[in-house]
């Protein structure tokens, strides 16, 4: 294998308290990210304060560390002074960057400062080169891809855009795309995109198709991943062009930083250093044993649909043993699989992870009933639980066995960051010069960090009688750095005749120049400041009220050509083609010209390397309006210099007035806000955009999650991806039935992506006076299974709706009445 020359690649670790930026540092991280108050999608994590981070940035420069503050969530209007607080702080502490999500805030960043790095978040939904470039303005530093990128489309991305990459290596996969996650936020109030996620897609469901419930034994979490791990290929992953790698867990303990940190930082080093490296057995353990699902590479080397979930449980397991074959009356047998010995932790898996499981510590191993003593690495053995652990009456034959917990390895990982200490020590040269009678001068080069500092002695050079300073003495001195984190790499001494010193100005000097060199490492680097206003002025027009007595347009989102020919049937004032198949989008256009409808057609939610043809095919149709769905989209458009309006959806997460102006000065006609939004939210944005350019969805089944995952091809097929599935969605339909028993309808678009809808469709009718108020004039209604009568039912309430001819609330009531499953107020109400 050959070295790859002049790469910088970063590893980033990540910090959810002081335990854990030690752990990273002191085992080899290159980077570490945290997050800073509430504002950070991991609010449940420890977390920092704004006074902190001059602490916390002084303490990871000495070490060489970058240090990456996380801004990685929605910000709503209210908040956006908050964030400026925050962005100001992480300016002036020496913050290496902040990781954004919210187009506002980026544009906020920038407006702030023209230089202050910025890292875009996989929230952001990047996935493809298109999306790259839609960022180029704002000069991000590294742009985060989304975890369903593969090796080849990274490859793809890098070649195209020469941007650097950060990927995912290892922890927890989201299920749907990050950012594009609706449903702790439809369930509970609870949104992903505010760090709160609920962890919906850990829950058990049961698989519904085509109306009947699908017999999967114990296979209940159909849409909980195993966790991400790429320790293995590393070397494929540089050679794509990745530059970061980012392990997940800002919740996780400083043993799981501690042991994954210092796995990656191997397997990398010893990539760079050209030689082969493959993690043996043993190493794989213990990552499994800090924290494992099962592993996975999740999508890196493709999609295997197969693969990526276990589906018979949620949580972390640690490190399978094996199976009980018979149980004692005071301990159980079990062919070992993997080391065992006193003290670990286990828990025996009957397959029902959602009862209490028996499990706790061993207290003793036996082979035929003799103890053994020390680690048994494998075979037949008899397991003695702790007395009072473990009921083994509760055990039975066939059990699994995991090891939960390893005290000796967590010991062994907490000394390595317990006391502080440096992963590498750091090299420094030395100059030394100067003449009899003055003093000696010695020029300090802090090598990594290219700082330079000068140290004088206090007394003068005098004639050496005998033993005179040479690099050889001078370098044994000058050199005890011993409980610095530097090392002496070279000394050069240029005397025109013999001189002596006292070896205690040596030491002085030698202190002296560690304390500056220090101080230089730790002085927060300046970046460009300017001094902005978050919100200028309120935008609200003075001819509101003339405004709210023009008709306001009706839209209908059809996801069905029946539903498409039900609404031309009406007064409806546009429609939107959504479907599975946008190959069928030009009979959709064509249905909409025979009833004289001006029809958009909507994009994927999600884009990758190599779909512009999916993109030219909209184009093609000849729409006349195009509903973009994501970046990527949106910078396609701009480029194609479309005679059409574009339109932003509400995937484009748009929270804030700030990113209001952004899209729509980057050329879209209009945007949906995100529907992280309340009532109060909403109108917060309102009061500081353009609301003619706002389009609100007053009605919809939400979508919850959307994920590159599909359990069409996982349950209905024996093949691993859209080769080889046999196309199961063109056959059959799948809900997903949760705990209460709400069958939550699953749908495949052109990608093989699916999306998961609410059960239940929800109205915001009771606020359309409010709307119609504050001077909004596009309403959209969206369709997803309906037939076309209720299609019609549905477009004539709120039609009369907006006429005046009845309240809001009285389509909420109407539609209540007339649904089975009822209608939510949805996420409008949130507090």
């Amino acid at each position: 294998m050959k070295s790859i020359n002049n790469t910088k690649i970063e590893l980033l670790a990540p910090a959810g308290n002081w335990d854990c930026i030690k752990a990273a540092v002191a085992n080899g991280a290159d980077a570490v990210y945290f997050g800073v108050g509430t504002l950070n999608a991991r609010v449940r994590a420890t977390n920092f304060q704004i006074n902190d981070l001059p602490e916390v940035m002084a303490y990871l420069h000495k070490y060489n560390v970058r240090g990456f503050v996380t801004l990685n969530i929605l910000i709503f209007e209210k908040e956006m002074n908050d964030a400026r607080t925050l962005i100001e702080a992480c300016i002036g502490a020496g913050v290496d960057g902040l990781i954004v999500q919210d187009m506002g805030i980026l544009q906020l960043i920038r407006e702030m400062s023209p230089d202050f790095p910025i890292h875009g978040s996989t929230q952001m939904t990047v996935t493809s080169p298109e999306a790259v470039d839609f960022l180029k303005p704002y000069n991000l530093e590294v742009v985060v891809l989304g975890r369903e990128n593969n090796m080849k489309q990274i490859k793809t991305i890098h070649d195209q855009t020469k941007t650097p990459l950060e990927v995912f290596v290892h922890g927890a996969i989201c299920v749907s795309y990050s950012g594009q996650c609706l449903t702790s936020e439809m369930w509970g109030g609870r949104s992903a995109n505010r760090g709160e996620c609920a962890q919906a897609c850990r829950l058990p469901y049961d698989l519904v198709v085509d109306g009947e419930v699908k017999e999967m034994g114990n296979l209940a979490y159909v849409l909980s991943p195993k966790d991400l791990a790429a320790l293995e290929i590393i070397p494929e992953l540089i050679e794509a062009g990745v530059t970061t790698f980012k392990v997940e867990g800002r919740l996780k303990s400083p043993e799981y930083v501690a042991n994954v940190v210092s796995k990656y930082r191997k397997a990398i080093d010893e990539y760079l250093a050209g030689r082969d490296y493959t993690p043996s057995k043993e190493e794989i353990r213990e990552l499994q044993q800090s924290f494992s699902r099962g592993f996975t590479f999740g999508f890196l080397k493709g999609t295997n649909h197969k693969q990526l979930l276990d589906g018979t449980f949620p949580k972390s397991r640690g490190v399978y043993v094996g199976t009980v074959k018979k149980v004692l009356k005071d301990a159980v047998l079990c062919e070992t699989l993997a080391p065992l010995k006193r003290g670990d932790g286990i828990v025996f898996d009957a397959g029902r992870p959602e009862e209490k499981e028996e499990g706790g510590r061993i207290y003793d191993l036996r082979k035929k009933g003799n103890k053994v003593d020390g680690e048994v690495k494998e075979g037949l053995i008899e397991i003695v639980p702790g007395r009072h652990d473990i009921n083994l009456t509760k055990v039975h034959v066939g059990d699994k066995i995991w090891k939960t917990s390893d005290q000796e390895l967590d010991r062994r990982l907490r000394k390595t960051y317990e006391s502080e200490q440096t992963y590498r020590l750091f090299p420094v040269s030395v100059s030394a010069s100067g003449t009899v009678g003055s003093s000696l001068v010695t020029v300090w080069h802090d090598e990594t960090t290219n700082h330079y500092v000068t140290v004088e002695s206090s007394s003068n050079l005098e004639l050496a009688m005998k033993r005179p300073l040479t690099s050889g003495y001078l370098g044994e001195q000058l050199g005890r750095l011993g409980g610095t984190i530097f090392e002496l790499t070279n000394i050069d001494a240029s005397f025109s005749e013999d001189v002596i010193i006292p070896v205690k100005e040596l030491n002085q000097m030698r202190r002296e120049a560690v304390e500056q060199l220090l101080v230089l490492r730790q002085a927060p680097p300046c970046y460009q400041k300017n001094e902005v206003k978050v919100i200028s002025k309120s935008k609200k027009r003075q001819n509101k009220d003339k405004q709210t007595m023009e008709n306001p347009n009706l839209i209908a989102l059809c996801r069905t050509m029946e539903q498409v020919v039900a609404a031309c049937q009406t007064d409806i004032d546009f429609i939107y083609a959504d479907f599975e198949f946008t190959t069928d989008y030009p009979k959709a256009v064509k249905a909409a010209r025979a009833h004289n409808k001006p029809i958009a057609l909507a994009t994927p939610r999600i884009h990758m390397p190599g779909e512009n043809a999916i993109l030219n095919g909209l184009i093609k149709a000849e729409p006349d309006a195009i509903l973009a769905r994501n970046l990527a989209a949106v910078q396609f458009y701009m480029d194609q210099n479309l005679s059409i309006p574009v339109i932003g959806d509400f995937s484009l997460n748009i929270a804030n007035s700030k990113a209001v102006d952004l899209f729509l000065g980057r050329g879209l006609s209009r945007i949906t806000p995100s529907y992280d939004l309340n009532i109060q939210q909403m109108f917060d944005l309102l009061e500081n955009s353009t609301t003619t350019n706002i389009e609100v969805v007053i009605h919809q089944h939400l979508p919850m999650f959307h994920t590159e995952h599909c359990v069409y091809c996982t349950f209905l097929s024996e093949g691993t991806d859209f080769t080889n599935c046999g196309r199961p969605c063109e056959q059959h339909r799948i809900s997903l039935e949760d705990r209460i028993g709400m069958k939550h309808p699953v749908r495949v678009d052109i990608g093989c992506r699916n999306t998961v809808y609410n059960a239940i469709e929800q109205s915001g009718a009771e606020y359309l006076a409010n709307f119609l108020n504050e001077g909004i004039q596009h309403f959209r209604i969206e369709f997803l299974e309906e037939e076309a009568g209720k299609v019609q039912e549905v477009i004539h309430l709120y039609r009369e709706a907006l006429e005046g001819k009845r309240t809001g609330t009285s389509v909420w009531k109407s539609l209540k009445a007339t649904n089975q499953l009822g209608v939510t107020r949805g996420q409008l109400i949130k507090k």
